[in-house]
């Protein structure tokens, strides 16, 4: 059976299926088994490949909602093509990066030792960081944890993504490191057992106790607190740029300020991209506003978050999205591509995530800047107090909002921040500092969320050191790798089984 060359791609594929059910619907129940069958076959690359670019395909099945391409220029016979290719293209992505740590494994010494599965779980942790500072990255193996097991996650605080990705990645190789020595006689599969058991327990034990502590740790923003309403419009996008949602567009905003200070907000808040291009500041109302918009510098659009207040010509501050979403903001230089983006070309900002908007200073993610923690946490060690998430969604489906408001709450717990999330057509919510959902539009649907917001100022220990501590500890773990001698680790290293000669030829 273990000549079979099936078995390898016949586990990439099973691997890649539940990876891709976890990074739907979250838990390490589904990614861990996931991960134990990429480690069977760890030194297979193209079944490392597989199980990638299943594991993608499935997870990022919203991209197929791309279609119709049509309000964006492209012709109607090439629409769903285009969709699909795009979809592909981020399988086929992802395969090659796992193909290349898979062949990493086959290079470093250790043959699957616990040394090397340290080494290799850490690279993966601290390159799903680095990507997701690019334009391609959406979600990893960090951020398939909430909300299924929030416990598990409260060590974001300490670790954040990359660690939760790490922890993963190693119970990942434990269990298969035990499905292995089950059929080995003696304490060696015992030993293991108890290994795994204990560190479950530390893991979910140690991330608890950071959940718990987070009412003693929270010290009040420099800020009062403020009564807020977020504002979820459900503009479909195919038709925001149409003239009669243009048109339409600054009536309803205005009745959303009225509704608003009815309710005794004391600020409103509307998702990524709300304001037409040619918005009038006379429109803004008497309520201060803060919304997503587009804007002029240097000759450059950007999109921005705009803030308007009553009686001040102009906008009073803004900050822009630094990181563009190819094809709908951002295309190549390629003349076939040319006037194929929504807005026509956007450009991108700062990266710095901090926003001093006149009250208490925010990390600001707009659209899917929220997969980029370490921007988010260096921003709230620069002084920010909340965490501002900003997007417009449509026209995917739920699975993505479900993708978002996991990342959300992640990022909240990453730095004892609340967060507040807007969006188009959801998730507009309220999240805690200790990553708890407290308030939640429904999804699709137009409407008003009153919340109250309560700046913090803590230092968790991510925010202070971010990804330094597991950059050094990978430094650390392949020095020691590079100079251990092979095969060592909880298992012994497999060697085959010596042939008998035949009887005269010893």
């Amino acid at each position: 059976m273990g000549n079979d060359r099936s078995l390898p791609v016949l586990r990439g594929l099973s691997g890649g299926v539940l990876a891709g059910l976890g990074l739907c619907l979250s838990g390490p129940w589904w990614m861990v088994p996931a991960l134990a069958l990429l480690w069977s076959v760890v030194r297979s690359p193209l079944a490392a490949a597989l199980w990638a670019a299943v594991a993608v395909a499935i997870s990022h099945r919203w991209l197929i909602a791309l279609h119709p391409l049509t309000w964006l220029g492209v012709p109607a016979p090439l629409s769903l093509p285009i969709a699909l290719l795009v979809w592909l293209a981020c399988a086929m992505a992802a395969a090659l990066l796992v193909l290349g740590w898979s062949l990493l494994a086959r290079w470093l010494p250790g043959r699957c030792g616990i040394r090397q599965a340290l080494v290799l779980s850490l690279i993966w942790a601290l390159s799903e960081t680095l990507l997701a500072r690019g334009p391609l990255f959406w979600i990893g193996v960090g951020g398939s944890v909430l909300p299924g097991d929030r416990w598990f996650a409260g060590l974001a605080c300490w670790f954040g993504a990359a660690g939760l990705a790490t922890i993963q990645l190693l119970l990942g190789w434990w269990l298969w490191q035990l499905w292995v020595a089950l059929r080995v006689e003696g304490e060696q599969r015992w030993r293991l057992l108890r290994w795994g058991v204990l560190a479950l327990v530390l893991t979910h034990g140690l991330g608890a106790l950071a959940l718990a502590g987070t009412s003693d740790r929270s010290i009040a923003g420099t800020e009062p607190a403020v009564s807020v309403a977020l504002w979820q419009p459900a503009i479909p996008t195919r038709e925001k740029f149409s003239e009669r949602r243009q048109a339409e567009l600054p009536l309803r905003l205005r009745q959303a300020m009225d509704r608003s200070q009815q309710k005794g907000a004391e600020l409103l808040i509307a998702p990524e991209g709300t304001l037409p291009l040619k918005f009038k500041d006379a429109e803004s109302g008497g309520l201060p506003l803060i919304s997503g918009g587009f804007r002029w510098v240097d000759g450059q659009q950007r999109s921005s978050l705009l803030l308007l207040e009553p009686g001040i010509a102009g906008t009073s501050g803004s900050i822009d999205k630094h990181r563009l979403v190819p094809l709908g903001e951002w295309m190549p230089s390629f003349p076939a591509l040319a006037g194929l983006s929504a807005v026509g070309g956007l450009h991108p900002g700062e990266a710095s995530r901090l926003w001093r908007w006149g009250g208490a200073p925010a990390a600001v993610a707009i659209c899917y800047e929220i997969s980029n923690g370490t921007a988010l946490a260096r921003a709230v060690s620069d002084g920010a107090q909340w965490i501002l998430a900003a997007a417009n969604l449509d026209p995917y489906p739920r699975l993505l909002q479900r993708q978002f408001l996991a990342l959300a709450q992640l990022r909240s717990l990453e730095t004892a921040r609340p967060l507040l999330s807007v969006a188009n057509t959801g998730p507009t919510a309220q999240i805690a500092d200790s990553g708890v959902v407290q308030a939640e539009l429904p999804a699709m649907r137009s409407g008003l969320l009153q919340t109250r917001l309560e700046p913090l100022r803590f230092s968790t220990p991510y925010v202070v050191w971010r990804e330094w501590p597991l950059w050094l500890l990978l430094l650390t773990a392949l020095t020691v790798l590079i100079g251990a001698r092979p095969g060592s680790g909880l298992l012994p290293a497999r060697t085959r089984p010596r042939k008998t000669p035949p009887p005269g030829q010893e």
